[in-house]
């Protein structure tokens, strides 16, 4: 596994601390984004505060919802899922739709470390 980024190390401390993630979803829709950095690959953002998903809901997403995920959810519920998927984490993207992006059971291991 690669040496997490800053940005990476900083998103599992703030989630681990706050016990969960921030997304956002519109009914049973959460937003999933086409990857900047790997041709055929989704991303499911996720961000470390409330605040930094709500910056998000604006046009396309507009009519979406800041939700979170709990920790123990994410782990129980999503993580198998999103790995035989194929989509990666989106952690503390830019308005801009960029920022890391990684695959979910190296995301995992990290709260393991």
């Amino acid at each position: 596994m690669n040496k997490p980024s800053d940005v990476v190390k900083h998103f599992v401390d703030a989630t681990f601390d706050g016990r969960g993630f921030y997304a956002l979803t519109n009914g049973d829709e959460w937003v999933i984004c086409d990857s900047a950095k790997f041709e055929d690959a989704d991303v499911l953002p996720l961000w470390s505060t409330e605040a930094g998903a709500k910056e998000h809901c604006i046009d396309e997403w507009e009519a979406y919802q800041v939700a979170k995920i709990e920790l123990e959810e994410f782990f129980e519920e999503w993580l198998n899922d999103l790995n035989q998927d194929g989509v990666l984490i989106g952690c503390d993207w830019q308005l801009s739709l960029e920022g890391e992006e990684m695959d979910a059971m190296e995301l995992a291991k990290l709260y393991k470390s």
